[in-house]
């Protein structure tokens, strides 16, 4: 029998995702203005991007980055541990410690590469990690990467957290959740899962990529929202590319943490360090995601806007407090249905599919920022409402 042949096989996967209407495409934005982006010839209003503050295209961040970039130039030109590791580096390495209430922290490429680099320094073979069903991909191909035995618990299910974690309980144990679910837009029960980890003598990871800048006290994210302290969530990861509007991760935690990570995280000690402009502007973010509260009080008013608007109009609301607002509409189709024709009415809402959530919850994922205004809201449910979604069977 010969030997299958890899491409031809991957073809046959394409093709069956696209005939379940499944199939993920590509669009090229030609220019973003705050919420509104140009796409294909057309001006639209977006409620898809993760830029919760709004900072992406503030002017003290660009100024950062090009006064930075005029001393240093673009790339860093190495890895942090050979002559990559700028002062811009350093710099906000320190500013984000301090944020987030941490001895140190560490700068990665992307938060996935973060996620993979230390469950892999962390985990071992025979070592358990536990994580909830909804976590991101980046968790749970971190754990799978590493060889430690992953055990799935139900979300936001603590009780049955716990079980997984008893069922092992020899094994060293890493517990890993998101702070904020990107998909659902809840928030983790950290207060319990830190406490059983108290219990159970096991190691709590948050990764805080949605939470970092929304939430807490100065925007210090999902764990200083739950009043948990250091010791508490000894591993706390988060992006740079979401609320604080540039791009990279950090790793943030003791010094015995971060020194171990610098010796054996391996996506940080073989890939060139992010540009040190990139890092001077994400510097200049933290500072503005910290002095002013007034972008996190808009978003709030946004964020109880909408979801009134929404109960109103009877719509599939999912239970999100967070800039993240579901439309469960369960049916694949009919969420893509109801994305072309927000589109088609300028409003750009993407649709979520399988296999990015469960089969049966394609949604209509709906994210709000500090950058839209009342009338941006009403202006969605408007065209909400026109579409029926009520009647979503779910």
């Amino acid at each position: 029998m010969p030997r299958p042949e890899l491409l031809a096989r991957l073809a046959v996967q394409t093709a069956e995702r696209a005939q379940a209407r499944l199939q993920r495409h590509l669009r090229t934005i030609a220019r973003a203005d705050g919420p509104w982006v140009e796409s294909q010839g057309r001006r639209l209003l977006a409620f898809c991007t993760n830029d919760y503050l709004g900072l992406a295209q503030h002017p003290q961040l660009i100024a950062a980055l090009k006064e930075a970039a005029d001393a240093d130039g673009v790339g860093s030109g190495s890895a942090h541990l050979i002559c990559g590791h700028r002062r811009e580096h350093a710099a906000l390495e320190e500013a984000l410690a301090e944020w987030t209430g941490r001895e140190r922290a560490l700068l990665f490429s992307t938060g996935y590469m973060a996620n993979l680099g230390t469950m892999q320094a962390l985990l071992q073979r025979g070592d358990l990690c536990v994580q909830d069903k909804l976590n991101h991909a980046c968790l749970l191909d971190g754990a799978q990467l590493s060889g430690a035995d992953l055990k799935r618990y139900r979300h936001a299910d603590v009780d049955a957290a716990e079980r997984q974690l008893r069922g092992n309980p020899d094994a060293c144990a890493l517990l890993a959740t998101d702070g904020v679910f990107s998909m659902d837009g809840d928030i983790a029960p950290l207060r319990e899962l830190a406490a059983l980890c108290r219990r159970e003598r096991a190691t709590l990871m948050v990764d805080d990529a949605h939470g970092l800048g929304v939430l807490g006290d100065n925007g210090a994210g999902s764990v200083a929202h739950a009043g948990l302290n250091a010791g508490e969530v000894p591993v706390l990861m988060a992006t740079l590319g979401k609320a604080l509007g540039c791009s990279g991760a950090f790793v943030a935690g003791s010094a015995g943490l971060i020194d171990g990570l610098t010796q054996f995280a391996r996506t940080y000690i073989y890939t060139t360090a992010m540009p040190p402009a990139l890092a001077a502007a994400a510097r200049r973010a933290v500072a503005l995601a910290r002095q002013e509260s007034g972008r996190r009080e808009k978003l709030a008013g946004l964020i109880q806007r909408f979801r009134r608007g929404a109960t109103e109009l009877g719509l599939p609301l999912m239970p999100s407090h967070t800039a993240i607002q579901p439309l469960l509409l369960g049916d694949a189709g009919r969420a893509l249905e109801a994305s072309k024709a927000l589109e088609a009415k300028g409003l750009l809402v993407v649709a979520i599919r399988p296999p990015t959530v469960p089969q049966g919850q394609a949604r209509l994922r709906i994210t709000l920022t500090a950058a839209h205004e009342e009338t941006h809201v009403d202006r969605l449910l408007e065209a909400l409402a026109a579409l029926r979604l009520a009647d979503a069977p779910v």
